[in-house]
């Protein structure tokens, strides 16, 4: 996987390439970041310092668990500070259920999990009307509660 990734991020260095458009076009990835990822993958040093990395640890693949959550194949939204959860603890979760974590919210979102001090995400949560949870609510929804 991890060779696989280091040879799309290559062919992705040509911005016409399928690779570059496919970087493009996942979700929270722009322009910006896509540079960043390819200028990191094209620098010796950087895939001298992964291949060390590698030759001592085993990546283990991401899996879903199979899971007739009611968030699989939803989108989630973490926003304002959580108390019971870490922002990282959270995703995972999430992930774990099934569910797609963004960074931003969209028409595209299903839920906004709505901690202390939310912003912009929550307002504009609102203004969208998408669907917004409070932290317990999250939990009791994926069962966690």
């Amino acid at each position: 996987a991890i060779e696989a990734l280091r040879a799309a991020m290559v062919a992705a260095g040509d911005h016409e390439s399928a690779e570059y458009a496919e970087l493009n076009a996942i979700d929270g990835i722009g322009q910006v970041v896509a540079d960043a990822l390819v200028e990191f993958f094209g620098e010796p040093h950087n895939i001298e310092v992964l291949d060390a990395l590698l030759a001592e640890v085993t990546p283990q693949p991401f899996v879903v668990e199979e899971t007739n959550s009611p968030v699989t194949g939803k989108t989630v939204v973490f926003t304002g500070s959580l108390e019971r959860l870490s922002r990282s603890e959270a995703k995972v979760m999430a992930e774990r259920y099934g569910a797609k974590v963004a960074g931003s919210v969209s028409a595209k979102t299903d839920y906004v999990v709505a901690g202390e001090a939310a912003g912009s995400k929550l307002k504009k949560a609102q203004e969208l009307g998408v669907r917004v949870l409070s932290e317990e609510e999250w939990l009791a929804l994926v069962g966690e509660g």
